[in-house]
């Protein structure tokens, strides 16, 4: 009989549920703080039962607004590891249903507990009912590109330098929403590319190219940093047509922080 779990995380109650399952999940209305948690296991794990979320389409766009976890979960995505499905109707709990087990989580005072059914033939049926919505739901629209070929496609197109600045700048922060609750993605690409004297045009590409953002929104981006100092650019002639802006960090104060530092100066001049 599956026993009952129980931890004082909801990390660690997932791993150890994670560790007991075999074969595929179907994780049924999932809260923000489970898929947050089941994105950063997947990220670090090197073997997990397939997961089949499906989660609210809003609930889904909130989590995935910030950068760090989108791009971890289409690493997930693109490796067939994980697949994000839209829920029609909630369920009473979040539940994790595979073929010969089912778990419901539930959350009291300082623990978390995954809560174990032990009728097999209900388990059958739930997993039944649940793999059929699964497959009857429309895909999630995961923008982000996955981070694995963002960092490729940095160091080939850019530079390993800038590649390892934007891994340390990733590295230092908690959250990247752009919202007031950290830097966005394209905040920190250009501050990194202000740091190694990137092209806004070879930057801009690149970021268009790999589906973080568009041209348009980089020169935003670039303009507005620029009018609040933390990027200055000089004009760099080319044969043909209009010169080309030289990124180039715009104050003393990320002049002289290190690449983890580099988003927490940044913050703070912006806030």
């Amino acid at each position: 009989m599956t026993a009952n779990l129980l931890e004082e995380t909801m990390d660690d109650l997932l791993r150890s549920l994670l560790e007991e399952s075999t074969g595929d999940l179907v994780v049924v209305d999932p809260t923000e703080s489970v898929i947050e948690s089941l994105i950063d296991i997947g990220a670090d794990a090197e073997e997990l039962p397939t997961l089949n979320v499906l989660a609210d389409d809003r609930l889904l766009k909130d989590v995935m607004d910030d950068f760090l976890v989108a791009a971890d979960a289409a690493d997930l995505v693109d490796a067939e590891r994980m697949t994000l499905r839209e829920l029609d109707e909630g369920a009473d709990n979040t539940l994790f249903v595979g073929e010969d087990r089912l778990y419901a989580i539930v959350s009291a005072d300082e623990h978390v507990a995954a809560l174990a059914a032990d009728d097999e033939a209900f388990i059958a049926d739930a997993y039944d009912t649940y793999r059929t919505r699964w497959a009857d739901a429309p895909s999630f629209n995961l923008r982000t590109p996955a981070l694995s070929r963002i960092r490729s496609s940095l160091d080939d197109d850019i530079g390993e330098p800038v590649r390892a600045d934007f891994d340390s700048v990733l590295d230092s922060l908690e959250t990247a929403r752009g919202d007031g609750d950290g830097l966005d993605e394209v905040t920190i690409s250009l501050l990194v590319a202000a740091k190694n004297d990137v092209l806004l045009y070879d930057i801009s590409k690149w970021g268009e190219d790999v589906g973080i953002a568009s041209k348009a929104t980089f020169s935003r981006t670039k303009t507005r940093l620029e009018d609040m100092g933390l990027i200055d650019t000089e004009k760099v002639p080319i044969d043909v047509g209009r010169p080309r802006l030289r990124l180039k960090l715009g104050d003393d104060r990320l002049r002289a922080a290190e690449s983890d530092e580099l988003a927490s100066v940044a913050y703070r001049m912006l806030n």
